[in-house]
């Protein structure tokens, strides 16, 4: 199934509300549709789409003139919602179980051994009785340290391939992780899994906000935000917040973008942990809010703080996982965004050309990005020639990693070229982006 008629996962505060699991107990799907509408944002044709009902059936049900009971139609519901099938009174449904947990069957050999009887004491062989046994199995803290080692791989092919196909894995290890916060246990344990459930939600909100499905991405980075606070997490408050400020920037709101990161900054000087890089990250971001306002001098203070904030790292401080990306390829990267914002291309150019030198090749969304980047500071300073080969050598990655937001520097680098189509770079610029993005260049088409 491509990936935009993949259906799309429900919030896990709305799985885990008592009115959604009330109404999904009595099969009363006018209030499910209700619920799924004004707390997901799925509206009745979108409903209707994914259900392969009819508008008006659909339409029927809200208003509670038709009801649905037959067993088909309830289980395309539980499939078109993402609605997990014990919540409906029905089986495991396929999708439920992660992509990562699903294990392919092998065939039998032809002369196949006599089969043994199984003991009465084990369970069935089935995933159900699997999961059920790992979720018996005593939480420690080697278990806390497989999960952040997961957090940390799904990171590293994020960079490498985008978080898109990554995703139902993602949620479904969220919503165990949660299942399991409602268990009592020693609150060292209970503070990391806290952390852990805090790290997936903010993980899955970055996917939904890579893809530009900004709406989703607020709902898992506000989740993320209130398992942190539970145990008062204030750096990783500040993280989310500042996730949630770059968002606000992408959707050119920069007033939000600033409270946001104002926000953030509060919360991490609240917390005598707050490490120099953590600090670092935040003054950027505060300078992407000041930049995206035009307000020049609150930049230049903003950038300046990072630096210096930067130059008292060491190596030994303990800094949060989800913060060491922020290395100083990345600082010279965004300090040149940052400059890019305010229209002075001229000082942006090195920058970001220095950063892409020594960044790591591995990272296919971060080389492409800045790539764009690159190509549009110098297309300003009308070097049509280095900015089209730029832009070239940025192809490669960019048609490794599915990211939207990559590809909306591409369409914005691609329409900024437009005065110029018919130069002999820019034309075979368009050769190559045909070649490698037919589909993208398809939808760029003049």
């Amino acid at each position: 199934m491509p990936d935009a008629d993949r259906p799309q996962e429900l919030p896990a505060r709305l799985l885990t509300d008592p009115q959604m699991i009330d109404a999904c107990r009595a099969r009363d799907f006018a209030r499910v549709f209700r619920l799924v509408k004004t707390r997901a944002g799925i509206y009745p044709s979108m409903i209707a789409r994914r259900c392969d009902l009819t508008p008006s059936r659909v339409g029927e049900v809200i208003t509670g003139s038709r009801r649905l009971q037959h067993m088909d139609v309830i289980e395309r519901i539980a499939d078109g919602l993402r609605i997990p099938g014990h919540m409906l009174g029905l089986a495991r449904r396929s999708w439920e179980t992660p992509p990562t947990l699903a294990i392919a069957e092998q065939e039998l050999p032809p002369a196949a051994l006599p089969e043994q009887e199984t003991p009465a004491s084990l369970p069935s062989p089935g995933v159900d009785s699997i999961l059920a046994m790992a979720a018996n199995t005593p939480l420690s803290r080697a278990t806390l340290e497989a999960f952040q080692s997961s957090i940390e791989d799904y990171w590293r092919r994020d960079d490498q391939h985008g978080g898109e196909a990554l995703r139902p894995a993602i949620v479904g290890q969220l919503r165990f992780v949660v299942a399991l916060l409602k268990e009592h246990r020693p609150s060292s344990l209970q503070n990391g899994l806290y952390r852990i459930a805090a790290e997936l939600a903010r993980l899955t909100g970055w996917t939904y906000f890579d893809a530009r499905q900004y709406s989703q991405a607020r709902v898992y980075f506000t989740e993320a935000l209130q398992l942190a606070k539970e145990i008062d997490d204030r750096q990783f408050m500040a993280n989310v917040l500042a996730c949630m400020s770059l968002q606000a920037t992408y959707q050119d709101k920069p007033a939000d973008s600033l409270a946001l990161v104002t926000a953030a900054q509060d919360q991490a000087r609240s917390t005598p942990s707050t490490t120099p890089r953590v600090l670092s990250m935040l003054s950027m971001r505060e300078a992407f809010a000041h930049a995206t306002l035009g307000s020049r001098g609150a930049t230049y203070r903003a950038i300046s703080e990072a630096h210096d904030h930067f130059e008292q790292t060491q190596t030994s401080d303990p800094d949060p996982s989800w913060v060491t990306y922020f290395d100083e390829p990345k600082l010279i990267a965004d300090t040149g965004i940052a400059h890019g914002r305010l229209g002075e291309a001229a000082t942006a150019e090195p920058l970001i050309m220095e950063a892409l030198r020594r960044e790591a090749r591995t990272n296919m969304r971060g080389r492409a990005f800045h790539s764009f980047w690159l190509a549009r500071m110098q297309l300003d300073q009308g070097k049509i020639d280095q900015a089209c080969h730029t832009a070239t050598q940025a192809l490669e990655p960019a048609s490794a990693v599915a990211s939207e937001r990559v590809t909306g520097h591409l369409r914005e680098f691609y329409g900024q070229l437009a005065p110029h189509r018919n130069e002999p770079e820019a034309l075979a610029f368009e050769a190559r982006l045909r070649e490698l993005l037919a589909p993208v260049s398809g939808s760029l088409r003049p």
